[in-house]
C-alpha cells in the first residue's frame, strides 16, 4: 500500500539549506510591523533602545529552532501537535489569540507597504493596497510551496538596504557602543509599551506555526508525502537546521539593530522622536541622512511586505485547518484543499480591509506588535511543554542548556506582558 512505500532518502550535507529555510523565517520577523516597531523605538528612545537587538537574539534561536526541531521530529505543524495533546477549549483560546494577531498584523503591514508605495507612487490608498493584497492572494493559491520558498529568498535579502540606511546616516558611535552594551530600562508606560511591542513582533507566534509548518513541506517537497515517512530526524539534519537557524536569526537581529540605528541616528537626534505612518519614516531620513537612505528605508518597507503578509495569513490557515483536522499545505492542489485555501483568501480579504477604515499605518503597526505580545507566552509555554514531551519528541527532548534558553525566554515574555498590564493600571 501507499502508506506503508518506504521514505525517500533522508537529505545530504547542503550549503544552500544553510541560508534557506531559517533566513526566510528571520526575514518574516523584520516585517512591516517590526519596521515601525524599530523605526518608533529607534525615534522614540534613540541609541539607548540598541541593546534589545543582542538580547533578543538568543531568545528569537531558542524559540525557532524548537519549532522547527518540532516539525521535524512529529512530521507534522506546531497546532496539529497541540490538538492532539491538549484539551480543546485551551486550543481554541490560544488559536483566536493568533488568528486575531496575524490578521491585524498582515493588515497593518499592506497599509505600511501602500504608504511607502505612494513615496514614488503618489496615487489613492484602495489603487495600491487591492493590486498588492491581489498579487500575494495570487502567488499563494497558484504559486508550488518550491516556487513561493525561492521567492522569499530572495525577498529577504533586500532587508540590508538597512545597513546601508543607517551607514549613511552617519551615527554617533561612542554613543551607538554604549547603547549595544549598557541596557536602559524606563519604567514608564510608554518605554514599556515599546519594549513589550518590541518583544512581540520579535518573538512572534506566526513564527513558530510558520517554521513547523515549512519543516513539514519541506519534508513533503522531498518526497515524504505520509506521516511516517516524515517521523524522526537524523542528528545530521538537527546540526543543519542549528545552523540555519542560527544564521536567519542572527540576520534578522542584525536589520533589527540597524533599523533602530537608522531612526536614532536622524529622527531622535533632530527631536522628530513620533512617527505617525510609515511614508513619514522614509520621508523623514531624506533630509537627515540623504534620499538614497530615504529609498533604501521604503524600498525595504515593501520588499519585506511581499514576504511576510503572505506567511501571516498562510499561517493563520495552516493553524485554523490543524486545530478542524482539514486538509491544508502549499504543496496541495487549490481543488484538493478548498478550505485551505478559501481560508488563505478569507484572512486575506479581512486584511486588506482594515485599511479602509481609517486607521493610521504605524499606529495599528505597533498596536499589532502588542497584540503578538499577549498572544505568544501561551504559544511559548506550548512549545517548551510539547518539546519535553518523550511521548511527542522521542529522545529528542530538549537538552538541558536549550530548556534554559527556552524557559528564561518565556519568562522574559511573560514579564513584559505583565510589566505593560502594570503601566496600564497603575
Amino acid at each position: 500500500m501507499p502508506e506503508q512505500s518506504p521514505p525517500p532518502p533522508r537529505r545530504k550535507n547542503n550549503v544552500f539549506r544553510v541560508l534557506g529555510l531559517g533566513l526566510i523565517t528571520g526575514a518574516a520577523d523584520d516585517d512591516c510591523s517590526a519596521i515601525g516597531t524599530y523605526a518608533s523605538a529607534g525615534a522614540k528612545f534613540g541609541p539607548s533602545f540598541l541593546w534589545t537587538a543582542p538580547v533578543t537574539f538568543p531568545m528569537m534561536f531558542a524559540v525557532v529552532y524548537l519549532s522547527a526541531k518540532l516539525g521535524q521530529v512529529s512530521g507534522k505543524g506546531l497546532f496539529d501537535v497541540i490538538r492532539e495533546h491538549y484539551p480543546r477549549w485551551l486550543l481554541n483560546c490560544t488559536l483566536i489569540g493568533v488568528l486575531i494577531g496575524n490578521t491585524i498584523e498582515a493588515g497593518a503591514d499592506l497599509g505600511a507597504m501602500a504608504a511607502a508605495i505612494r513615496i514614488f507612487l503618489p496615487v489613492p490608498l484602495p489603487f495600491i493596497v487591492i493590486p498588492v493584497a491581489a498579487t500575494i492572494l495570487g502567488l499563494q493559491v497558484w504559486g508550488s510551496y518550491t516556487l513561493i520558498r525561492d521567492i522569499f529568498r530572495w525577498l529577504a535579502l533586500v532587508l540590508l538596504a538597512y545597513i546601508a540606511s543607517a551607514i549613511l546616516a552617519k551615527p554617533d558611535w561612542s554613543a551607538v557602543i554604549r547603547g549595544t552594551l549598557v541596557p536602559t530600562i524606563h519604567f514608564t508606560r510608554e518605554f514599556l509599551s515599546l519594549l513589550v511591542a518590541v518583544i512581540g513582533t520579535t518573538l512572534s507566534a506566526y513564527l513558530y506555526t510558520w517554521q513547523s509548518n515549512q519543516e513539514v513541506e519541506e519534508e513533503i517537497a522531498q518526497g515524504r508525502k505520509y506521516l511516517h515517512q516524515r517521523l524522526g530526524t537524523t542528528d545530521q539534519e538537527l546540526r543543519h537546521t542549528r545552523w540555519d537557524i542560527l544564521a536567519g536569526m542572527f540576520f534578522s537581529n542584525l536589520v533589527m539593530y540597524f533599523i533602530i540605528l537608522s531612526t536614532a541616528s536622524t529622527l531622535y537626534t533632530s527631536g522628530q522622536t513620533d512617527i505617525d505612518n510609515a511614508a513619514q519614516a522614509a520621508e523623514a531620513l531624506r533630509p537627515l541622512a540623504g534620499k538614497a537612505a530615504s529609498i533604501l528605508f521604503a524600498a525595504g518597507i515593501i520588499a519585506v511586505g511581499f514576504l511576510a503578509v503572505p506567511i501571516m495569513t498562510t499561517g493563520a490557515a495552516y493553524d485554523l485547518c490543524q486545530v478542524f483536522g482539514w486538509k491544508h499545505g502549499l504543496h496541495v492542489k487549490p481543488r484538493q484543499a478548498k478550505k485551505f485555501y478559501l481560508t488563505i483568501t478569507a484572512f486575506t480579504l479581512v486584511a486588506m480591509s482594515l485599511n479602509f477604515f481609517g486607521f493610521n499605518p504605524m499606529k495599528a503597526l505597533v498596536f499589532a506588535g502588542i497584540v503578538q505580545g499577549f498572544s505568544t507566552p501561551p504559544l511559548l509555554l506550548f512549545i517548551m511543554l510539547i518539546t519535553n514531551n518523550r511521548s511527542v519528541m522521542g529522545d529528542r527532548v530538549n537538552s538541558k542548556w536549550l530548556n534554559a534558553l527556552g524557559w528564561t525566554t518565556t519568562a522574559a515574555v511573560f514579564a513584559a506582558s505583565l510589566g505593560l498590564l502594570y503601566t496600564w493600571f497603575a
